[in-house]
């Protein structure tokens, strides 16, 4: 789920499985734009492929989709590197050039006009991988490791600096993390700030007023409530009106 020009835009992942989807494994390319003043849902152009646990950012006005897990053969856990852009304006995908580094489950966050893809799971071992894409040149670059490799975690942007946040080990929620590391982009440097509370993965985050809210979650006992708001300038958490 992304946000772009003022609408909520959610991209792929799994449908009910049913007859008419058994040939794809439930995959979803579906694309499904919310428009908050109307309380409306608008169908959009699908995605060229059916991906889920991908990565989605936003910037220069285009919705990015990249990396991810596809069908292969009869599985669905198929890591990909491709990436493709939506523009709203003519309702279309094009092709992007591809990750360096094939991956599902990974973060994506912008930051001065370029997306940070980060970590994410192989299907054999998490990936430290951090790349950026610059949308202006279709060029992917590589920028130092996290250095706490993670899938199914979250990332913010927040005064300059890209924080990755929560996820797990090797796509087991039953080895769920609280690691909070933070990227200085000025000189390509990660360091460990104060721990999420509440170890989760499978998490969401956002910016507002220069907090991040981190929300929801799952490990091996189910769902979570949790609503935990990081603020920098403290490095400190606190625990906000659960959902």
């Amino acid at each position: 789920v992304v946000t772009l020009r003022d609408k909520i835009y959610v991209v792929g992942g799994f449908e009910q499985p049913g007859f008419s989807n058994l040939m794809n494994l439930a995959i979803t390319a579906s694309v499904e734009e919310y428009d908050p003043s109307t309380d409306r849902w608008t169908s959009k152009a699908p995605m060229p492929v059916g991906l889920h646990h991908a990565g989605i950012g936003v910037t220069g006005g285009r919705l990015y989709v990249n990396g991810g897990y596809t069908q292969s053969g009869v599985g669905v856990w198929q890591p990909g590197a491709m990436m493709y852009a939506y523009d709203p304006a003519t309702d279309t995908w094009a092709e992007c050039a591809p990750m360096p580094t094939a991956r599902g489950a990974l973060s994506v966050t912008e930051h001065e006009g370029q997306l940070y893809a980060i970590g994410g799971y192989d299907r054999k071992a998490n990936s430290a991988a951090v790349e950026v894409y610059d949308p202006a040149h279709n060029t992917w670059a590589s920028r130092a490791a996290l250095p706490t490799p993670r899938d199914h975690l979250a990332t913010a942007t927040v005064s300059g600096k890209v924080y990755a946040i929560g996820g797990r080990r090797n796509g087991d929620y039953q080895r769920n993390l609280s690691v909070t590391e933070v990227y200085d982009p000025a000189i390509d440097r990660w360091v460990r700030v104060a721990d999420l509370p509440t170890a989760r993965s499978g998490i969401t985050a956002s910016e507002v007023g220069g907090r991040v809210y981190v929300f929801g979650g799952e490990d091996g006992e189910g769902t979570f409530r949790e609503n935990e708001a990081y603020n920098p300038v403290r490095d400190t958490w606190q625990t906000m009106a659960p959902m």
